[in-house]
């Protein structure tokens, strides 16, 4: 059995001091919309060169430090829930011994073991006043590979977010915009109480579990094809791999009621505003520059593949820069009361809801610390009893242009969605990450 033993527990510290005038950092409007405390994160790096552990981990710290001057709210502590003291009292940075080789976990990945590299163990509670913003963890199995785990607090980062940091701490690119909160402002915590009205209603009692679907690039090319319509052109792979899965899910939820009928269900999925304003926001800025958009399916008929992609396609379409200008402007506020509440209780008559969020693009599989780039990137197993139905589209390691799609949902269909014939058609089931080259 493979066991994780902490052996240091310390605080990174920014290299520079934070200026007096910087020592607050407040977070925007937008960062109250996600009720997660982390977005977690594993990066996977075999041992295929020279370095050493000790070299690698001295290269980490160090480079974390001088991340750490420019990133400064991440290294502070929530002040309270609309704020961070920039105190510099840093990064709890946790290093541990594994003992089992790198390839063998990856071999046969156990998804529900993933969360032992990770600094925070899950469940995670609430993050409050005091509360550390980033934690990180790095496992250094026995063959030298390691694993970094990272939780950093979901109000201060997204995806793209997260993004800007791991890659400022490679080195890639360079200092982040801290500007949120200007193009979001944030007075009180109505969207935050908004959206915990709505989420409520998505949330529900389960035995929750979590499998990994990964479609490689010719699975792909051929939904594409599936799709092709005279009303849809050019559908993203992330547009079809959610649309395939909801249609999958629709029949799962039918056979698992036995019905005859197609129950009402909604696909939400989280969009990166950054690039779809005008004119286009900073990509390198920090916080949840995100928003949700929504496609209904309420037909008792069975629908097709390319139906469901034009539903997601036009729902995801409808933020564009007319309506990221509509969010902050007066009208901002009933905007999205509105879109919340239309999510809420639509999901409170009974339909199922499907939450997808996309880390494609992010380009986690280019953080190269200096001793190679990661062989997999992956989130966590949420095995819980009180969840959502939940999909994360991830890249995949075996293939450029694949997918990984980590999928929560109540085990009994879940039952029902690994048993679908045409699923298993396009997609592997937990398989190996290991690339084709390497030894399994």
């Amino acid at each position: 059995m493979m066991k994780v033993q902490v052996i240091s527990r310390e605080n990174i510290q920014p290299l520079s001091p934070t200026p007096n005038h910087l020592k607050k950092f407040n977070l925007s409007l937008l960062d109250q919309l996600i009720p997660a405390p982390y977005a977690p994160i594993v990066l996977f790096y075999p041992n295929l060169n020279d370095v050493r552990v000790c070299e690698k981990s001295t290269l980490l710290k160090k480079s974390l430090a001088q991340t750490l001057s420019s990133f400064y709210p991440l290294a502070g502590r929530f002040k309270d829930e609309l704020s961070i003291d920039c105190n510099d009292q840093g990064v709890n940075y946790v290093t541990t011994n594994v003992n089992s080789h790198l390839i063998d976990f990856l071999n046969e990945p156990n998804l529900e073991s993933i969360g032992q590299f990770l600094p925070c163990q899950p469940p995670f509670k609430e993050l409050g006043a005091g509360d550390c913003v980033t934690n990180i963890q790095m496992n250094v199995f026995k063959c030298g590979g390691i694993a970094i785990g990272l939780c950093i607090a979901h109000k201060v980062l997204d995806g793209a977010g997260l993004s800007t940091f791991l890659k400022n701490w490679a080195g890639l690119i360079q200092c982040p915009n801290l500007m949120a909160n200007y193009f979001f402002p944030a007075e009180d915590l109505w969207l935050r109480d908004t959206s915990m009205t709505m989420w409520s209603s998505i949330f529900k009692k389960g035995n929750f579990v979590t499998k990994r679907f990964v479609f490689n690039d010719s699975a792909i090319d051929n939904l594409k094809r599936m799709s092709t319509s005279p009303h849809i052109k050019y559908p993203t792979k992330v547009e079809v791999v959610s649309s395939f899965i909801w249609k999958c899910l629709i029949a799962a939820s039918k056979e698992k009621n036995c019905s005859n009928k197609s129950c009402n269900s909604l696909l939400t999925h989280i969009v990166n505003l950054r690039k779809r304003a005008a004119p286009a926001l900073p990509e390198n800025i920090l916080g949840n520059l995100i928003w949700i958009s929504s496609a209904k399916n309420t037909a008792k008929r069975d629908m097709k593949l390319p139906d469901l992609v034009n539903k997601v396609k036009k729902s995801i379409s409808r933020i564009d820069d007319c309506y990221i200008k509509r969010l902050r402007s007066d009208e901002g506020c009933s905007l999205m009361r509105k879109s919340l509440k239309e999510i809420g209780d639509f999901c409170s008559k009974g339909a199922n809801h499907y939450g997808f969020s996309s880390w494609c693009k992010f380009g986690f599989y280019d953080i190269d610390f200096g001793f190679g780039k990661p062989i997999w990137v992956s989130t966590i197993s949420s095995k819980c009893s009180f969840f959502m139905n939940l999909i994360i589209l991830m890249e995949s390691s075996a293939c450029v242009d694949g997918i990984e799609a980590w999928v929560t949902l109540d085990e009994e269909e879940m039952n029902m969605l690994v048993g679908n014939q045409e699923l298993l058609v396009f997609a592997s089931i937990d398989p190996s990450p290991l690339p084709l080259y390497l030894p399994r």
